[in-house]
């Protein structure tokens, strides 16, 4: 059978039905659980309020096993007698991209909500409970697969995706996996951009900027370090990107500093490019530093002049990969879509799914529906308008995998 076949017979059960009615009803409690979910603040590594949160949910709606694990993710099951069957994933981050307080506190402008976090990711945390509270309360049973729901630690920032990677090497055997991150209906993520992230530290003696006049500088050092980096060519095909992020440096206007720190940021489709960045980024540093050696030792008068040194640490390795064109998943969601009269836009991105991606577990992420603005940025605002219609390809999709 076709898996638009397939598709159109589960979209005929009652039980469907009932689920679908489910989200319909209840679209008042949806809001109300992402509003009281944004207010927790979920910066990197600090998602344990959050996580204790979602574990209550988990819990009030009935799934099986809830719990949090040694990362901090929150799991949660839906599984079929006996319970060792394989799994299907059905996860969401909980975390945000905002520093230990951010105001997050959300605000209601007409069919808007303003919050920090709101949409990326609380609409997708809403979504994985709304599917699991419309599948307990409609009366659910006889999957031929585990439902494992999961709200992720780390996917933000320098979280790397650890609490993704930490759910893969678990024992329990997940055959493929659905990510729920942001807003949107008919996109899928199926390409995973891969990304290289790296910590440059320059150190030096530092010293007063009169009395010690002449002492190499770490931030004029990293400077000329940077410039060099960003002068570097990037392919537009396979399509490559170079940021850097973050710099810091320094005390006080009258110190030489002694540490000067930037952040850099590499993606490409490619894992070549990534490499040749890498590379350059090395040289970049190891020829400024050399050359600021090299002037002190010609320009001091002492026997040991001072030195400079350097660090590059990487912070961030994620994946690229990508589900392949004729992939039964891949055929689930273009049949679903068929169904539901949505038009299909394949993507690339970093998310979640880059991890079971690089595993060769079939993988993709979905939009949590609604529509979004501002994101990763303290004006985010998110519109649950079409949330409906996106919670029905979700649960759609859930079903159909958990049937095979």
């Amino acid at each position: 059978m076709s898996a638009f076949h397939r598709i159109q017979q589960l979209a005929t059960q009652p039980r469907v039905h009932a689920a679908f009615q489910w989200l319909h009803l209840h679209e008042r409690q949806l809001r109300r659980w992402q509003m009281d979910m944004a207010t927790i603040p979920a910066p990197p590594f600090g998602e344990s309020q959050r996580a204790a949160w979602l574990l209550e949910r988990f819990r009030e709606i009935g799934l099986s096993e809830p719990h949090i694990d040694t990362e901090g993710n929150v799991l949660a099951q839906l599984a079929p007698p006996p319970s060792e069957q394989p799994a299907i994933l059905l996860s969401a981050h909980i975390d945000t991209v905002f520093p230990a307080g951010t105001d997050c506190t959300p605000r209601e402008v007409e069919s808007r909500i303003y919050a920090p976090g709101i949409c990326d990711n609380a609409a997708g945390v809403v979504a994985l409970l709304g599917i699991a509270a419309a599948l307990r309360a409609t009366g659910f049973e006889g999957f031929n697969r585990t439902l494992l729901f999961a709200g992720n630690v780390g996917e933000e920032g320098e979280g790397d995706l650890r609490g993704m990677r930490h759910i893969f090497r678990s024992s329990l055997p997940i055959v493929a996996a659905l990510a729920l991150d942001g807003s949107g209906t008919n996109t899928v993520v199926t390409h995973a951009l891969g990304s290289r992230r790296f910590r440059i530290t320059i150190n030096g003696p530092g010293g007063h900027s009169w009395s010690d006049a002449g002492t190499p500088n770490p931030a004029v050092i990293l400077s000329r370090a940077l410039v060099t980096l960003s002068d570097l060519p990037l392919p537009e095909t396979p399509r490559t990107t170079l940021n850097i992020g973050t710099m810091s440096s320094g005390t006080a206007i009258n110190s030489i500093p002694q540490r000067a720190i930037a952040h850099v940021d590499m993606r490409s489709q490619d894992p070549a490019e990534l490499l040749r960045l890498e590379v350059f980024l090395h040289r970049a540093v190891e020829d400024a530093v050399l050359a600021a050696n090299q002037s002190a030792s010609e320009s001091s008068s002492r026997q040991q002049p001072p030195r400079i040194t350097y660090t590059i640490d990487l912070i961030g390795d994620r994946p690229s990969a990508a589900l392949p064109e004729g992939a039964p998943l891949l055929d689930t969601i273009r049949a679903v879509d068929r169904h539901l009269s949505i038009q299909t836009a394949p993507r690339l991105g970093s998310t979640d799914a880059n991890i079971p991606l690089a595993l060769s577990i079939p993988a993709v992420a979905l939009g949590a529906g609604g529509t979004c603005g501002g994101v990763h940025t303290t004006g985010e605002w998110y519109s649950p308008e079409g949330r409906e219609l996106a919670l029905r390809r979700i649960l759609l999709t859930v079903l159909d995998l958990c049937r095979e």
